[in-house]
């Protein structure tokens, strides 16, 4: 099922098909039935849709999104992208009534929406992880008592301190990171929802409707700017790479410190692995899959950048590769 057709008079290819679909977007499935509920509100609201069509389309999201949250949505071979899954399933509860959820929408401003959420969400998460670390290395530098170790420039030992000092450190570095993705926070909590391809519509939207719905802070001021650029994602993606980096240093450091040569911590053998070859061999896979794995965010950070760098205006369907990069 696609949600174009007009001028087409054969179905798509089948190798172009399998080309141009991509199924990252799934997991964007609860986002994109939160907007839609939302868009249908206001559609009711301003009286595009009756009382009873709005009332209608609302009870069969709400079916939807209770399979997605229990886990029960299928999705079919022949969905596009998650906005024709969940289309094609409302056709299958409701019928033609189905067809006018997207009055008054594109797949631009709708996915541009379920990406905001998406990552309004995510940034959520991963301050209170960031935080919940922080507080760990709070309490170990409360542990650890007036323990007294080397500080270190240039890999050379420099000076005397409290090791406490040494993993506090860290905490700061931290709090940087959360607030970082504060930052990016506030540029995220805009709607984009009824700017439709590119040039808005001429129905009655009420898009600042859409943003209170969805608890979003305001609504988009070019309707061009809204459904074209992924700057918001690019510095989400960065944020999370910036907080990786973080991570590795203090994975590096722990790597070090479990070195007979250094001998300062011994790793929980819940936390280790073996060698195959080395009896005597305790490894600590752990923090360095931590600095192994901030490579590949990394490298989403120049992926994004470099995915946007050659655009036109407005939206373009290289834009659809940007879920690689977010969902690593």
């Amino acid at each position: 099922m696609t949600l174009w057709g007009g001028r087409f008079q054969e179905p798509p290819d089948e190798a172009m098909w399998r080309f141009t679909v991509d199924h990252a977007d799934r997991r964007l499935l609860g986002v994109d039935i939160e907007g839609s509920l939302a868009h249908v509100k206001m559609l009711g609201e301003v009286g595009i849709l009756s009382s009873d069509q709005a009332g209608r389309l609302v009870e069969g999201l709400n079916v939807i999104l209770e399979e997605s949250e229990n886990d029960q949505f299928v999705f079919a071979v022949t969905d596009e992208d998650v906005h024709t899954a969940v289309e094609r399933r409302l056709h299958e509860l409701l019928g033609p009534l189905a067809g006018r959820l997207h009055t008054g929408r594109s797949r631009n401003d709708q996915i541009a929406l379920d990406m905001r959420l998406y990552l309004k969400r995510a940034a959520l998460d991963r301050m209170g992880q960031i935080r919940s670390l922080a507080g760990v290395l709070v309490q170990a530098a409360e542990d650890v008592g007036g323990a007294v170790v080397p500080v270190y420039t240039h890999l050379q030992q420099a000076q005397a301190i409290p090791l406490a000092h040494h993993l506090l450190a860290y905490a700061w570095m931290l709090h940087r990171d959360v607030d970082r993705f504060d930052g990016v926070m506030t540029r995220l909590d805009v709607s984009p929802l009824g700017a439709g391809a590119a040039g808005g519509s001429s129905l009655p939207l009420d898009p600042v409707s859409v943003a209170d719905s969805l608890g979003m802070a305001t609504v988009f001021d070019n309707s061009i700017d809204a459904v074209g650029s992924r700057d918001v994602v690019a510095e989400y993606t960065f944020c999370a790479a910036q907080s990786m980096v973080t991570l590795s240093r203090l994975a590096e450091e722990l790597v070090l410190w479990a070195t007979s040569e250094f001998d300062w911590l011994t790793f929980s053998d819940r936390y280790s692995t073996g060698s195959s070859a080395l009896p005597q061999k305790k490894n600590p896979d752990i923090a360095e899959l931590v600095r192994g794995k901030t490579a590949r965010v990394i490298g989403d950070v120049a992926a994004i950048l470099v995915l946007q760098k050659g655009l036109p205006m407005a939206y373009n369907r290289d834009l659809q590769e940007d879920k690689a990069a977010v969902f690593h």
